[in-house]
C-alpha cells in the first residue's frame, strides 16, 4: 500500500485516515455576512466522502475588516457557529478531520465587502483608481487583531473542529508584518525578524492558549517570495518556523505553488529537505503545489513532507484519495466543462473564478 494511504498520528493524540488534506481554496460559495452556504458544505462534504483524510475550508477571516473577497466563510462572530458546526459534524461522519483556516487579508482586503479602508504594517500606496491605499495599523489594531485570531480559534474548537490553520502566507496580514518589503515600521513590530515575526508568533501563542492541547493549531508559510507575497527570506523563514514550533504548533504547512522546484536562495536545495532538518520530527510538514497523480505525491513525501495538499487536483477528482487505491488509476486534468464543475460541487462563482486560471474551464461551456 502508498503510504499516503498510511494514518497519520499527531502529537496530540488526534488521528487522520491517511496523509492527504484538502487545501484551503478561495471559492466565494459563502453568503455575503460570511455564513456557510448549503452548496459550501456540499463542497467540502464530496471531498469528505471522497477519502480525503484531512478537510480544509477556504480561509475564513477573523475581523470583518480583514474580507478579503465577497463570499467569504466568516468566523469572526457567534452567528458563524451554527453553520461551523454543521461542517464539522458532517465533514467527521464522513471519517475526515475538519479543520478551519483563518486569516485576514490587511492590505488584501476589500473595502467594497469590508466597509473599511484597509489596514497593514505600513500605509500603501494609492490604489490604482487612486483611492487610498492601506493605512499603517495603530497598536489597537495590532491588539485587536491578535484578539480575534485567539476568539476566531476558540469558535472553531467551540464548533467541533479538530482544529485551525493560521494563514501566514500568500502575502496576507501576516505575511506583510513578515516582510522586509512591506513592513517599514520602526517600533516593536518592525525593523528585526524578531520584530517582523512578533505579529505571527504572538498570534500563534494567543490561539494556543485559548484552545486544548487536543486540538491542533498549524500555521501555512511562504517559504520565500511568490505571487503576492513579497520581502521574504529563506533563511529567515527557517528562523520562523524554529520559532513557530516552541511556540507550540502542531504542523506546519509550506506552500510552495511547485511543489517540484527546488528553492531560489538555494538552487541546488529542496525546501522541504531543508525545513524537515529544523522541524521537530513530531511536528508534520504539509505541502502543496502542481501534486496530480499519485506519483508525484509520492516524490513529494520523498522530499521531507508528511502530508500532501491537494487544490486544483481535488476540485475535479473529489475521490482522489479512493482513486489511488488502484494503481492503475489516473485522475482527471484540466480542462474540463463547467458541467463536470457543477457536478463535482462547484458553484457558478467558484467556476468563475477557476476560469481565470487558463486552460482549466472548457471555453463555452
Amino acid at each position: 500500500m502508498t503510504r499516503l494511504l498510511e494514518p497519520l498520528h499527531f502529537r496530540n493524540g488526534l488521528l487522520s485516515r491517511n496523509r492527504i488534506a484538502l487545501a484551503a481554496m478561495t471559492n466565494s460559495q459563502s453568503h455575503a455576512d460570511g455564513v456557510l452556504s448549503d452548496e459550501e458544505l456540499h463542497w467540502l462534504a464530496l471531498r469528505s466522502e471522497g477519502g480525503f483524510g484531512i478537510v480544509a475550508t477556504c480561509a475564513a477571516h477573523v475581523s470583518k475588516n480583514g474580507q478579503g473577497w465577497p463570499g467569504e466563510l466568516g468566523i469572526f462572530d457567534d452567528c458563524h457557529l451554527p453553520g461551523l458546526k454543521r461542517v464539522a459534524e458532517d465533514t467527521r461522519e464522513r471519517g475526515a478531520l475538519p479543520m478551519v483556516q483563518i486569516f485576514h487579508g490587511g492590505l488584501r482586503a476589500d473595502r467594497s465587502v469590508s466597509g473599511e479602508r484597509p489596514w497593514s504594517a505600513s500605509e500603501g500606496a494609492p490604489n490604482q483608481d487612486g483611492s487610498e491605499g492601506a493605512r499603517a495599523a495603530t497598536a489597537a489594531d495590532i491588539h485587536g487583531v491578535i484578539c480575534d485570531f485567539a476568539d476566531a480559534a476558540a469558535r472553531a474548537h467551540a464548533a467541533g473542529m479538530a482544529g485551525v490553520e493560521i494563514h501566514g502566507a500568500h502575502g496576507y496580514l501576516l505575511t506583510q508584518f513578515l516582510s522586509r518589503v512591506e513592513n517599514r515600521r520602526n517600533d516593536g513590530w518592525g525593523g528585526s525578524l524578531e520584530n517582523r515575526a512578533r505579529l505571527m508568533r504572538e498570534v500563534t501563542r494567543a490561539i494556543r492558549c485559548r484552545v486544548p492541547a487536543s486540538f491542533l493549531v498549524g500555521v501555512r508559510i511562504s517559504p520565500e517570495d511568490a505571487g503576492n507575497a513579497r520581502g521574504l527570506d529563506l533563511d529567515e523563514n527557517l528562523q520562523l518556523a524554529r520559532w513557530l514550533c516552541e511556540d507550540g504548533i502542531d504542523f506546519l504547512h509550506l506552500s510552495l505553488w511547485d511543489a517540484f522546484r527546488n528553492t531560489l536562495k538555494r538552487p541546488a536545495e529542496h525546501a522541504l529537505t531543508i525545513f524537515r532538518e529544523v522541524v521537530p520530527k513530531d511536528i508534520p510538514l504539509f505541502t502543496a503545489g502542481k501534486i496530480w497523480t499519485r506519483e508525484d505525491a509520492e516524490r513529494v513525501l520523498d522530499l521531507g513532507a508528511d502530508v500532501i495538499a491537494l487544490g486544483r487536483a481535488a476540485i475535479i477528482n473529489p475521490e482522489w484519495p479512493l482513486g489511488i487505491a488502484d494503481p492503475g488509476w489516473q485522475p482527471q486534468r484540466p480542462p474540463v466543462s463547467a458541467t463536470q464543475l457543477r457536478e463535482w460541487g462547484l458553484q457558478p462563482v467558484f467556476i468563475d473564478r477557476m476560469r481565470l486560471r487558463e486552460n482549466f474551464v472548457l471555453e463555452g461551456s
